[in-house]
């Protein structure tokens, strides 16, 4: 229930869960300043919409806003996640996969390897607290 008494639709729970998993992430990579965490919050309203308009996508507004706070950060700052897994070489950011789908998780493509699912990055980079 909110503050109010009031029932949680399966929206906004699902978009509190994706924002806390993100969150998560962003907080294992040590980037969760306030101008970032306002990137989370922007896609979220984004994605409120998106699902509103198609309601069967509610299961994967997790990676969509992962991807969404990717793709910011990027424009902004320069990539994220760095694969913890390849230890030569270039740095290279990680990829949710599925880019549309239920249970998204970070990936390697150069090492071809699941890192971690989305929310769980803290336990790949050994930053969990």
């Amino acid at each position: 229930m909110d503050p109010s008494g009031l029932p949680i639709s399966p929206l906004e729970q699902a978009l509190h869960a994706a924002r806390a998993l993100v969150l998560a992430d962003l907080v294992a990579g040590q980037v969760a300043e306030a101008d970032v965490v306002s990137l989370v919050e922007e896609s979220v309203v984004q994605r409120r919409w998106w699902v509103e308009q198609w309601p069967e996508g509610v299961s994967y507004v997790a990676g969509l806003i992962a991807q969404d706070v990717q793709d910011a950060l990027l424009e902004r700052y320069g990539r994220w996640p760095l694969c913890p897994v390849c230890g030569s070489g270039d740095p290279h950011a990680l990829d949710v996969e599925p880019e549309l789908g239920p249970d998204p998780h970070w990936v390697c493509h150069q090492a071809g390897v699941k890192v971690a699912s989305v929310g769980s990055l803290g336990r790949a980079t050994g930053s969990a607290s």
